[in-house]
């Protein structure tokens, strides 16, 4: 068994988003993301073979879809994005840490609510 606190310890803010995979296990993974204000570079997108469902914990941040559709996100808010569903960070809070909960899995595998 493992266990930890998502928020503590945090990583010094750097040039770069900090990255800690906490989980990866029968096709699943679960990353922390902490961003200090980055974004995605100006002509990239992310155009995963994995789905995608992304809580922000602290900090606030912009996705930007492809199809025009902007998601603020702040504390508590979540997004689903199917694999392959092109999107980009257009912003995170500067001067303080925004932290992603993000999980992963293969992609097409149809979700239940």
């Amino acid at each position: 068994m493992r266990s930890g606190h998502l928020l503590d310890p945090l990583p010094p803010a750097g040039p770069d988003e900090a990255l800690d995979t906490l989980l990866a296990r029968g096709g699943v993974r679960i990353e922390r993301i902490v961003s200090f204000g980055q974004s995605s570079p100006e002509d990239f997108w992310y155009d995963q073979a994995e789905d995608e469902f992304v809580l922000l914990v602290s900090g606030s941040a912009t996705l930007r879809f492809d199809d025009g559709r902007d998601v603020t996100l702040t504390p508590g808010v979540w997004v689903d994005i199917p694999a392959h569903c092109r999107h980009r960070v257009d912003a995170t809070a500067e001067g303080e840490a925004t932290v992603w909960l993000a999980m992963f899995w293969p992609g097409g595998t149809q979700a239940t609510t």
